[in-house]
């Protein structure tokens, strides 16, 4: 049987292979880049059509199929692909990285090697307020003027850790504990390998406006540097069917249709009895902060919908 088993070539990515080991630049001293991968579309559509072996497939029939696996979630085919990415980020945006648990991750090592001479530093323009709306997010920005105080500040903090962080190698205490006072602007590296299916589910929440600005900058190399790249119809079909699509709950449906239906009072029916309006709401009135209805609103406005309650 073996005799009659076609010879294989490996699948390959000429353009992916045009900037193997190429950094691409990220903040003010990360980057990123590609140091191998597996897989290339046809990997997919291979894995898809198992049973059918290669057959009659076009290119055309090839995009037609992935985006049908990206529409339905068949997820499994694209785990065929897997690619490894040399990164150079700080330790704080990396704790958000590694949050992430479907890759494997070799990190540089403080214990064993003296700690990257390299900080992240905050531009006097780039101080985030925090929301008001959300614990974990920020909006709107420092004046520069007032920002270049803390970028001053910041540069100050970060010698001094550094400093009293040389002071005590040199003095022969053990690596594993001088790094301990370092701050988490501090730069480290690391190996991550990800199949493609996980590699897309990290760049849909990082790429996504509301993940952190830093991490948004890697992710968004990842996105549209190296896996437009390497696999350009599963990245297209990614990019329709995920990235920039808008997911409907029950009750997303229910006000949408009354508000077509029937009109702003049906609609603000429906959504006081699905616990988006209090009992006996009426235009007008003041509401309290509700997480649910306001992301609906944000569905509404990106369709063209008037918000029914709104004054």
């Amino acid at each position: 049987m073996s005799e009659s088993l076609e010879s294989l070539s490996r699948p390959s990515s000429p353009e992916l292979d045009a900037i193997l080991g190429k950094p691409f630049s990220v903040l003010d001293d990360g980057f990123i880049r590609v140091i191998d991968y597996m897989g290339t579309d046809a990997s997919i559509v291979q894995a898809a059509r198992v049973s059918y072996g290669a057959g009659t497939k076009k290119v055309h029939q090839d995009r037609g199929l992935i985006r049908y696996l990206m529409r339905h979630y068949h997820t499994t085919p694209f785990e065929m692909c897997e690619i490894k990415l040399h990164v150079r980020v700080p330790m704080d945006t990396w704790r958000q990285w590694i949050r992430h648990r479907t890759a494997s991750v070799n990190e540089y090592s403080t214990r064993y090697s003296i700690a990257i001479d390299a900080t992240y530093a905050t531009q006097p323009s780039g101080w985030r307020l925090q929301a008001t709306g959300n614990r974990q997010g920020s909006e709107g920005t420092l004046p520069p003027e007032k920002g270049d105080y803390f970028t001053r500040r910041e540069k100050e903090l970060q010698d001094f850790a550094r400093s009293i962080y040389e002071e005590r190698l040199e003095a022969g205490i053990a690596r594993e504990q001088a790094r301990k006072d370092l701050p988490l602007s501090t730069y480290t590296e690391a190996y991550w390998k990800i199949d493609l299916h996980n590699l897309f589910h990290f760049l849909w929440l990082r790429m996504d406006e509301n993940a952190q600005w830093e991490i948004r900058q890697y992710a968004n190399i990842i996105g549209h540097e190296i896996v437009a790249r390497w696999v350009p119809l599963a990245w297209e079909a990614f990019v329709d069917y995920r990235l920039n699509a808008m997911p409907l709950t029950r009750i997303d449906r229910e006000v949408i249709h009354a508000l077509n239906q029937e009109g702003p009072h049906a609609a603000i029916q429906a959504a006081i009895k699905n616990g988006l309006l209090p009992e006996g709401f009426q235009p007008g009135d003041e509401l309290k902060r509700n997480r649910e209805r306001q992301e609906l609103e944000i569905k509404l406005q990106k369709l063209g919908l008037p918000v029914p309650w709104a004054p």
